[in-house]
């Protein structure tokens, strides 16, 4: 059992990153930097996410789901640094395309199971946790497809949350490029693009992850579930 989880969490988490790092290339192509899609990373095929980083998205999801239970992970997608300092509320921009993606496949694993609830098939859990989401209101192949769905869920929602904390290097510390004057701007990068500065940042992040996760996921929850007053 701990196997087939495991096996679905990659797969979600696979398809998450893919589609995050496909999104920061196709917004940097449209704004102006086609480096990513010249490289081969505006795509959906994992192929290429994979070769690229694959520390970020073979070994660290795998210590994370043995460490934590759920998994987290990166990709990269390569850009024109010269197009980043010279474009900043652009990069800005392009940085914040990758939580969309994982914000839409939030969106799109709650359409499904709010039709599936719709249709008789899901009903929502007395208890819920990442893997439970939802719940098969009867036995057979609708329990698989709500653990799916619900590792899909969950998953997306770490993802645009981690990557939203404005900490180098996650895409939350290039918003405050939309609010800054030139050479702010220049300054705050400069800063946040320091090597040690960018460590400290992803260990504190992952601290954070621990207060912000349970209250964003029981939010979430609320919103698929209205009146149902998880916590």
């Amino acid at each position: 059992m701990e196997l087939a989880l495991g096996i679905i969490w990659y797969v979600a988490l696979i398809v998450a990153l893919t589609c995050h790092e496909a999104a920061h290339g196709f917004a940097a192509l449209k704004l102006g930097d086609p480096t990513a899609y010249q490289q081969g990373q505006v795509t959906l095929d994992p192929v290429p996410h994979i070769r690229r980083e694959p520390f970020g998205t073979v070994i660290v999801p795998i210590l994370s789901y043995l460490i934590a239970g759920w998994m987290i992970g990166w990709a990269s997608a390569p850009y024109d640094p010269y197009w980043v300092r010279t474009n900043r509320r652009k990069a800005a921009w392009m940085s914040l395309a990758g939580p969309a993606a994982n914000l839409t496949l939030v969106i799109l694993a709650g359409l499904a199971i709010r039709i599936g609830i719709s249709a008789g098939v899901f009903q929502a859990p007395e208890s819920v946790t990442f893997e439970q989401v939802t719940e098969a209101a009867s036995p057979g192949l609708a329990n698989s497809i709500a653990v799916v769905l619900s590792i899909f869920f969950s998953l997306n929602l770490i993802l645009f949350v981690f990557n939203l904390i404005p900490l180098p290097p996650l895409d939350g510390s290039d918003v405050l490029l939309l609010f800054l004057s030139d050479s702010d701007a220049e300054r705050y990068t400069e800063f946040v693009h320091n090597g040690n500065f960018r460590i400290i940042g992803l260990m504190i992040a992952w601290y954070m992850m621990d207060i912000i996760l349970g209250p964003a996921h029981a939010l979430a929850l609320n919103i698929l579930y209205p009146g149902a007053g998880y916590h």
